[in-house]
């Protein structure tokens, strides 16, 4: 009874060894105790030892356990105030135990009094910041955040009351230290270095950017673990696998809550740094957000740093390839361990280089080893990784490498440096450039090879590193991903430790990988999709990620895959179709009997497709034969006969790709997602799918519907720990995104179905308003479009503020393999329409010079029956004209995914688009 409150001991097990004869517990340590004592990194065998020494890993240990207990109790009363070690465990012989299989000292008899230490360990007390209810009264007592200790005995305070402190509830508060270590006292906002003053300069943030000038020299941070034994455990350790020192308590964990939630409070096992945080959001480089933890389920996944998951994947999967390459023709490859060496002697050489902390590492090329290892080294080195899409213009590399205030950039070739030193004037931080591919054309200062940045940071001690990897918190950011400015500027997203990390670890769960999956690298690893796909799912599970060549996209990806035989593929609609294009125009060309088998199979397999999404699981008969002659043929051709899982995503693809491959036997599973959800937020899986769906969100997410129309269709809103932590510097338009309660507005229209199904059904910003004031959904019309008239390979819809809708058209033609150009050529299957039709045509020109006849009518008659099906007069396409040439990525049309860049083609094509409404 403390103040006529009653409050429970804590038992806890065993920590010392016991005498067999007489019950009296031993000095030395029970194994247990022994184990936890090397997780931590300390020697100790017997109590005296850690007594006599003070062992500072087992005295900071115990100090953050009982920090961790102060933050669930119910009341200020239940607080720990101060603790102290005794030099014996209790035994039933001593008196202490009250009888045998209790773990409880007898209260009758006199409390083992500690001698008075000027020594001892202040704990200054700290409620919860976050949480709507009290935990049941007790049950707080039967956490164990401190395994291998024995009992944990509640000792009223002193005749000298406990003063109240005069922060409010929740406030965070410093936390004193008085122990011999010289550690210092941790403020609320920041700690101190050992032995720094607090009287040291702070850092002015730089405006725009919110992040520290540089002109003040920051101490610095020295940040606690969010459990009490992580510092000790597995991922924490260096390369040289030595244990890193448990810097000094000053970073208490910092979770939030949302509107209709329940309390949230730190999850169990081993996590990482948490940094004290007050809102859900931040556009400053060097700022941290609140978790947004649960209390159970996948949401309450321990938060984990970037290195924390790499040194679980070296210490599991060390000797395992995790990175292949070509050479020539041969493939070479990087296990897990050299895969973090050469990542830790990147991280080195950019300290090396002046890297500081919270600024940016630009990477400007494509995918490849030195890619990665630049991210990941980036991050190490307390940097932020940025990508920057290689088909850039200079101006757009510059607005990037400015606004993250890179410090270094990482090109992939001279072409890539020239856009650089075109804007290097521009870059006020930029102090370094490393070239990874091909030699310099032209020695300049602060210009690197690669082998040459790589050998930079060897006189970088590995204490420096280690030191700054574990000083990084799971809710500061390491990643920035910009976005492809399709819809305007390009932003920064900022992306936390946590935000990666647990996507990575859900998204593997909900698709059920395996370990030692095969990946195929080729998406521009500058977009979210690539990175999770291509960095982080492998390490998750031990795989190994294959680097297609730089042209991959221009037509090499096919040879790719059937060297690599991946077993898990993900790709953008626009790939999936010319993997499309392609079969047809083989099945095209072949003998009269092998269409009609073609043409059998793939109606057998569409029906078997249909009846696994249905849940039948049946299949028709004829299906193993269509196997045999048909569908493993075509797996082979594509090199996936050993692929389990085909994902599409970062755009719409429409029912007639999608139904094309069930057919084949070769189902894709659609998942969406954005930057700002850091990739997948939904997905379609194996055992949950239907066609057209964007699946459910993943275990963890939450999402609702703002202002749905009569049909159920409104705005996507997300919350979860896989939301963004805002865009760098943009504070309004961070605002826009994020509400006050946190929630992600995408911009995006959904309808749910009665089985939780997500259909997304446009975007917001790219709704057309006629003049009449009729909200249009283009995407649903265009891909009505391509679906009847298969000559046309991409639709754009117009007519915003007009009378009435107009489309622009363009024909499939071939590309140039070496540029990614567009060529007049028509493609096969254009062709083959032309044909169809009565036309003889073999080039876009020749359709556009002559306004072939029987091509325009075919389009006309296919334009009249998406009109026949339209929902109202207002949806139908009155004018259409055909443009002289296909998008592209080079072109400016689509972005680096493929994705229709709207505001880029109505400016482009503004003449023609005025053609269409002229009298």
């Amino acid at each position: 009874m403390v103040g006529g409150k009653n409050i429970a001991p804590v038992p806890i097990e065993d920590a010392c060894q016991v005498d067999l004869e007489s019950g009296v517990s031993l000095d030395e340590l029970s194994p247990k105790a022994m184990w936890f004592c090397r997780e931590l990194g300390s020697q100790a065998t017997q109590m005296v030892e850690v007594l006599s020494t003070r062992d500072l890993a087992v005295y900071q240990t115990i100090q953050q356990g009982v920090q961790w207990v102060n933050q669930r109790t119910l009341s200020h009363t239940h607080r720990v105030q101060k603790w102290a070690l005794l030099p014996r465990d209790f035994s039933i012989a001593s008196g202490e135990r009250r009888c045998p299989g209790t773990a409880q000292w007898s209260r009758g008899q006199s409390r083992p009094q500690p001698q008075p230490d000027p020594q001892q360990v202040q704990v200054q007390p700290r409620r919860p910041e976050t949480g709507s209810g009290e935990p049941e009264r007790g049950t707080w007592a039967e956490e164990r955040a401190v395994p291998g200790m024995a009992q944990l005995v509640t000792v009223p305070p002193s005749t000298q009351p406990v003063p109240p402190s005069s922060e409010p509830e929740g406030a965070a508060q410093p936390l004193t230290i008085t122990s011999a270590d010289g550690l210092g006292t941790a403020g609320p906002g920041r700690a101190l270095a050992p032995g720094g003053q607090p009287g040291m300069a702070v850092q002015e943030p730089d405006a725009g950017s919110g992040r520290p000038s540089a002109q003040a020299e920051e101490p610095p941070p020295n940040l606690l673990p969010a459990q009490a034994y992580c510092w000790g455990s597995p991922q924490c350790r260096g390369e040289s696998d030595q244990v890193a020192p448990a810097p000094p308590p000053g970073i208490l964990m910092s979770v939030a809550g949302a509107h209709d939630r329940p309390a949230l409070l730190p999850a169990g096992g081993c996590s990482g740094p948490v940094a004290p945080a007050e809102t859900l959001f931040t556009t400053r480089a060097d700022g941290a957000v609140r978790l947004r933890l649960d209390p159970e389920g996948p949401g309450a996944l321990p938060p984990i740093t970037v290195h924390q998951l790499f040194q679980e994947a070296v210490k599991r999967h060390g000797d395992r390839p995790a990175l292949a390459y070509k050479r020539g023709q041969t493939w070479e490859s990087l296990s897990y361990r050299q895969y973090q060496q050469q990542c830790r002697a990147a991280a080195k050489g950019f300290l090396k280089l002046g890297l500081e902390r919270f600024h940016g590492v630009a990477i400007l090329g494509s995918n490849s080893p030195e890619w990665v290892i630049a991210d990941i080294g980036a991050i190490m080195a307390g940097g932020l990784a940025v990508g920057i899409y290689s088909t850039s213009s200079p101006e757009a590399c510059g607005y990037v490498a400015a606004n993250c205030a890179a410090n270094v950039v990482v090109v992939e070739d001279n072409a890539q440096l020239s856009k650089i030193l075109q804007v290097q004037k521009q870059l006020s931080h930029l102090k370094a450039i490393v070239q990874y591919r091909d030699p310099l054309e032209e020695k300049r200062p602060n210009v690197y090879t690669w082998e040459e940045f790589m050998e930079l940071g060897r006189t970088v001690p590995d204490s420096q590193l280690d030191s700054i990897i574990c000083s990084q918190c799971v809710n500061h950011c390491c990643t920035l991903i910009y976005t492809s400015g399709t819809t305007g500027t390009p932003k920064g997203v900022m992306l936390s430790h946590d935000n990666v990390m647990w996507e990575a670890k859900m998204l593997k769960e909900v698709l059920g990988l395996q370990v030692h999956e095969v990946f195929v690298s080729y998406l521009p690893l500058s977009h979210v999709a690539a990175q999770l796909f291509d960095l982080w799912l492998p390490m998750c599970v031990g795989g190994t990620t294959f680097f297609a060549q730089p042209n991959a996209l221009k037509g090499s990806l096919l040879l790719t895959l059937k060297e690599v035989r991946p077993t898990f593929l993900f790709a953008v609609p626009r790939v999936w179709e010319k993997m499309e294009e392609k079969l047809k125009a083989t099945f095209s060309q072949s003998s009269l009997v092998k269409r009609k088998l073609v043409e059998w199979a793939r109606g057998i397999g569409l029906q078997a497709s249909y009846s696994r999404l249905d849940g039948d699981g049946s299949v028709p008969w004829g299906f193993a034969l269509a196997e045999r002659l048909v569908f493993r043929k075509v797996r082979e051709e594509l090199g996936l006969q050993r692929c389990t899982l085909l994902m599409t995503g970062a755009a719409p693809i429409s029912k007639d790709t999608l139904e094309f491959f069930m057919s084949l036997h070769l189902p894709l599973l659609d998942m969406f997602g954005l930057s700002e959800t850091n990739g997948p937020y939904s997905t379609c899986t194996p055992q949950s799918c239907r066609i057209l769906s964007c699946g459910k969100e993943l275990p963890g997410c939450r999402s609702r519907i703002e202002e749905p129309d009569a049909e159920g269709t409104g705005e996507l809103c997300c919350w979860g720990r896989h939301v963004f932590m805002g865009y760098l510097g943009m504070e309004a338009l961070t605002r826009e995104a994020l509400d006050e309660e946190g929630w992600l507005h995408t911009g995006d229209l959904v309808r749910r179905d009665p089985d939780g199904f997500l259909y997304i059904m446009g975007r917001i910003k790219e709704l057309v308003i006629t003049v009449g004031g009729k909200n249009i959904a283009p995407v649903p019309i265009e891909d009505a479009v391509k679906r009847e008239v298969p000559i046309v390979s991409n639709a754009v819809l117009v007519g915003d503020c007009r009378r009435f809708l107009a489309m622009l058209l363009t024909l499939k033609c071939k590309v140039d393999p070496e540029s990614g150009a567009p060529l007049d050529e028509l493609s096969p299957e254009a062709v083959q329409f032309c044909q169809e039709v009565g036309s003889r045509a073999t080039r876009v020109s020749e359709v556009l010079s002559t306004r072939d006849p029987a091509v325009y009518q075919a389009i006309q008659l296919g334009v009249e029956r998406v009109n026949q099906h339209a929902p109202s007069h207002a949806h139908y396409i009155q004018k259409w004209a055909l443009l002289p040439r296909d998008f592209s990525i080079i072109g400016g049309e689509l972005g680096p995914t493929a994705k229709v860049k709207r505001q880029a083609v109505l400016s482009t094509y503004k003449d023609v688009i005025g053609g269409c409404y002229q009298d």
